[in-house]
C-alpha cells in the first residue's frame, strides 16, 4: 500500500505553489471516518482513497485535486456531510467530491436508470470542473486492479463492461492514453478470459525474440539520427492485448498477420527536429501509402499530437514509428491533466476550452433524454468518434464522426440549418445528403425555408445532435397530429353518451382523469388518446362508469364492428362461434391450421388473425384481442412463405418444385437469386392445409441434394 508521505513526495517534486498541507489533513480526516471499514481483499479501506491520490500524484495533478481523492467516498460511505468537508477543506474540494459521489440514495426503476443517471450527474459536473473525471478516472482505475476481489461473476463483468463502454473511452477522449489502455486490458480479461489468455500467451511466446528486434531497431535508429546530429531518445512499445483483439476481429487478421504489435516512438526537442526525422525516416525504409498521420499539424481533438507512420522494416515488415517533442509526449502521458489550470482566478486558454466542446455538446444533447437505454446509447455515441476534419466554405474546421454526413454538418452549424437542409456541395459539386465526408472536404449547405427533416434521415446520421434534433422535430409533428386526432375521436365518444366534451374538457374533473392516467396536462391526456395509448371509450367511461355492464371483447366487437360489411368468414377461423364476421389473416405471419393463434379486432376491417407468438400480435392493445380457433372442418389451404438456402447446381429449381409437388402443396409464388459465392437464396410461397402438412413440406425439401437449410418466414 503506498503511504501518504510517498504521495506529499511526488507532488512537492512537481508542485511548487500549492500548499501541501490540505493533502495531510485529508488524509488524518479520510483515515478517522474510514476507521474500521474494510475492502473487499481485507485491506483497510483507506488503502482505496490512498492509491487514488496516489494515481492523481502519477498525473500530477495539483494539491486540491489530490486531497479531494483521498476524501472522494466520505460522503457516500462514512457519517460525514457536505457541510463538514466545506468547512474543514474549503468549497472546491466539497464540489469535487460532490461529483465523484455516486447516486446511492436515490431510487430508479431499473439498475439501466440508476447507471444512466450515475453517469449523467458525472458529466454534468465534469463539464463543470474536469477534475471530478479525473478523480473518477482514478476511482475506476484501482477499483479494476483489485476485480479479482468480487466473490459474484456477472457483478465482474458488469462492472468491465461499464469500464469498457464509458470510462476507457472518456480516458482517450481527455488523451491520458495509459489508463485507457489499462481499463482496456483489465475489462477485457474479465469479459472475454480465453480471447485475453491466449493473446497473453502469444505475446509472452514471441517477446524473447521481439526484445531483441526491439533493441536491434533502437541503436540503429538512434545511431541515423545522431549522424544528422539529432538529439532524441527513442523507445519501443507493445500494443495491449486488447487492441490486438480489436484489431484481429475488425480486419479478420491472425495474431501472426497484426504488424504493429511492437511500435517505435522518436522523441525530439522541437516540431522542425519532428518533421527532420520523419523524412530521415521515409529515406531509410519505404513509407506505406495512407498509412501517414500527421496529428502535429492537425492534432486529436483531446490535444494529443505526433506524427505517425508505417514503414517496410529492416525484415520486410510492416512497422509503425511515432514521432513528437518531449512536450508532445508529456500531454500524451497526461492527456488534458498537462494543461488544465486549476488555480482560482486563471483561466484556461481557448485552445483547451475547444478540447471539451465535445463534452459540451454532450451534455447539451442529453438533456432532453429521460429514456435510460437511449442515454447510454448516445453517450457511448459522443466517446467513440473516430474523426474526420471538415472544412466550412469560409476555411473554418470542423470535426466530425467518421461516416458523418452532410445532414451531420448542418446540424453541426445550427439547428435550423440542419432541419431546413435540402441538399450539400461537397469540393463543389452536389452529392447525395447520405454521403460520407472526408477529412479536407470543403461543405456548403443547401436550405429551404419551407423544407423539413426526414424521418429517413435516421437511418444515416452519425452524430447524437443530429439524431436528437430529427427525433425532436418528428416528435412535435406526431405530438400535433395526434392532438388533432385525439380531439375529433374524444368528440364522437363522448357525443355518442350525450356528453359535451369540449365543456368536460375545461372541469376539474378531466385534470384528476388525467392525473389518474398518469399525465399532469389535460393535452397529454389528448395526445395519448391520438396516438391510441389509451382509448376515448376509456375515457368516457370515467365520467359515465357502467358498474353493471362490463366492456368485454364482444362488446367492443359489436361497436368497432357492427358497421363493416359482413359477408361469410373465411371457413378455416371461428370468432367465438360467430360465422358472420369479416377475418382476415396477418401477412406478416401467414398463420395455418395447427398454429396457436390470436384475433385482433382491426376498425372498419372485421377481425384481422396472427401465430399468437407474432411480433405484431405481442404489441397489440389488449383490449382489442378476441378469442378465436381453427375450423376443424376446413378444407381450405393457407399461404406460408419459405426460405430456402443451397448451393447452386444444375435442376436445383426441378427439385424443388418437384419435392412440394410429390407433398400435394402448390407452389403460389417463387423468387430466387444467385450470389457471387454460388449459393442461391430462394423465397417460395407455397400453399398448405395444416401445419402437419407444412412440417412434411420442409422434411421433404431439406432431403434435396446441396440444400443447406429451410426455414418458415414470419
Amino acid at each position: 500500500m503506498i503511504r501518504i508521505n510517498d504521495i506529499i513526495d511526488k507532488a512537492s517534486q512537481y508542485n511548487l505553489e500549492d500548499d501541501l498541507d490540505i493533502i495531510d489533513r485529508a488524509y488524518i480526516y479520510s483515515a478517522r471516518v474510514h476507521d474500521g471499514q474494510m475492502r473487499l481483499s481485507g485491506e483497510p479501506y483507506l488503502s482505496h482513497p490512498l492509491e487514488v491520490a496516489g494515481i492523481l500524484a502519477d498525473m500530477q495533478l495539483d494539491a486540491v485535486s489530490i486531497a479531494a481523492g483521498l476524501l472522494h467516498d466520505v460522503i457516500e460511505d462514512t457519517h460525514a456531510t457536505e457541510e463538514d468537508l466545506e468547512q474543514i477543506f474549503g468549497r472546491d474540494v466539497v464540489q469535487i467530491v460532490a461529483g465523484v459521489t455516486k447516486l446511492s440514495k436515490l431510487t430508479f426503476n431499473s439498475s439501466q436508470a440508476r447507471q444512466a443517471e450515475s453517469i449523467r450527474k458525472m458529466l454534468l459536473a465534469m463539464a463543470n470542473d474536469i477534475r471530478v473525471i479525473l478523480i473518477k478516472l482514478a476511482d475506476r482505475l484501482h477499483n479494476m486492479r483489485t476485480l479479482q476481489y468480487h466473490k459474484n461473476e456477472s457483478k465482474k463483468k458488469q462492472i468491465s463492461k461499464e469500464t469498457l463502454d464509458i470510462y476507457a473511452p472518456i480516458a482517450a477522449r481527455l488523451g491520458i492514453y495509459w489508463i485507457k489502455n489499462e481499463l482496456e486490458n483489465i475489462s477485457f480479461k474479465y469479459l472475454q478470459y480465453n480471447d485475453y489468455s491466449r493473446i497473453e500467451a502469444l505475446v509472452d511466446t514471441k517477446k524473447g525474440e521481439q526484445e531483441e528486434y526491439v533493441e536491434k531497431v533502437k541503436i540503429f535508429l538512434k545511431e541515423k539520427m545522431e549522424k544528422a546530429h539529432l538529439d532524441c531518445k527513442i523507445l519501443g512499445r507493445y500494443k495491449n492485448y486488447f487492441s490486438i483483439y480489436q484489431k484481429m476481429q475488425d480486419q479478420n487478421l491472425t495474431f501472426e498477420e497484426v504488424y504493429d504489435i511492437i511500435a517505435f516512438r522518436i522523441v525530439l526537442d522541437t516540431i522542425p527536429h519532428c518533421y527532420e526525422a520523419l523524412g530521415l525516416v521515409h529515406a531509410l525504409w519505404k513509407p506505406i501509402a495512407k498509412k501517414f498521420k500527421d496529428y502535429i499539424g492537425i492534432p486529436k481533438p483531446n490535444m494529443y499530437q505526433s506524427l505517425h507512420t508505417t514503414v517496410i522494416g529492416p525484415y520486410g515488415e510492416r512497422m509503425e514509428i511515432q514521432i513528437r517533442t518531449h512536450e508532445m509526449d508529456r500531454v500524451a502521458k497526461s492527456g488534458i491533466a498537462a494543461h488544465w489550470s486549476y488555480k482560482e482566478g486563471r483561466q484556461a486558454d481557448e485552445k483547451i476550452s475547444n478540447t471539451f466542446a465535445w463534452l459540451q455538446n454532450l451534455i447539451e444533447n442529453q438533456a432532453e433524454v429521460r429514456d435510460p437505454d437511449e442515454f447510454l446509447e448516445n453517450v457511448r455515441i459522443d466517446l467513440f468518434p473516430d474523426e474526420v476534419y471538415i472544412f466550412t466554405p469560409q476555411g473554418e474546421i470542423k470535426s466530425l464522426p467518421r461516416g458523418a454526413t452532410p445532414v451531420d454538418f448542418a446540424y453541426l452549424i445550427h439547428t435550423e440549418v440542419g432541419n431546413q437542409c435540402t441538399g450539400a456541395k461537397v469540393n463543389g459539386r452536389m452529392v447525395p445528403l447520405k454521403y460520407n465526408l472526408k477529412t479536407s472536404d470543403i461543405v456548403e449547405i443547401i436550405t429551404s425555408k419551407n423544407h423539413h427533416p426526414s424521418k429517413d434521415w435516421l437511418n444515416f446520421v452519425k452524430t447524437v445532435k443530429a439524431r436528437s434534433r430529427i427525433r425532436q422535430w418528428i416528435k412535435s409533428q406526431e405530438k400535433e397530429r395526434s392532438m388533432s386526432l385525439g380531439r375529433e375521436m374524444c368528440e364522437k365518444a363522448f357525443r355518442k353518451e350525450g356528453l359535451n366534451f369540449h365543456a368536460l374538457l375545461k372541469s376539474d374533473t378531466m385534470m384528476e382523469i388525467a392525473e389518474q392516467f398518469g399525465f399532469k396536462a389535460i393535452d397529454d391526456l389528448i395526445v395519448s388518446v391520438g396516438y391510441g395509448k389509451i382509448t376515448a371509450l376509456q375515457l368516457v367511461r370515467k365520467f359515465e362508469p357502467r358498474p353493471d355492464e362490463k366492456e368485454t371483447s364482444e362488446s367492443l366487437l359489436g361497436k368497432i364492428i357492427g358497421r363493416v360489411r359482413k359477408k361469410k368468414a373465411a371457413s378455416g377461423v371461428m370468432v367465438k362461434g360467430i360465422d358472420d364476421i369479416l377475418v382476415r389473416f396477418g401477412k406478416c405471419c401467414n398463420p395455418v391450421p395447427g398454429d396457436t393463434i390470436t384475433g385482433y379486432i382491426t376498425r372498419g376491417f372485421g377481425v384481422t388473425v396472427h401465430r399468437s407468438n407474432c411480433v405484431n400480435a405481442l404489441k397489440m392493445n389488449p383490449e382489442r384481442r378476441i378469442d378465436v380457433q381453427w375450423n376443424e372442418d376446413s378444407s381450405e389451404t393457407f399461404p406460408v412463405k419459405l426460405r430456402i438456402s443451397s448451393f447452386d447446381r444444375v435442376g436445383l429449381l426441378a427439385a424443388i418444385a418437384m419435392s412440394i409437388s410429390k407433398q400435394s402443396a402448390n407452389i403460389l409464388s417463387l423468387n430466387t437469386k444467385t450470389r457471387d459465392n454460388g449459393t442461391v437464396d430462394s423465397l417460395i410461397v407455397i400453399a398448405v392445409e395444416n401445419t402437419g402438412h407444412l412440417e412434411r413440406v420442409l422434411s421433404s425439401l431439406k432431403k434435396i441434394k446441396y440444400v443447406q437449410e429451410v426455414i418458415r418466414m414470419d
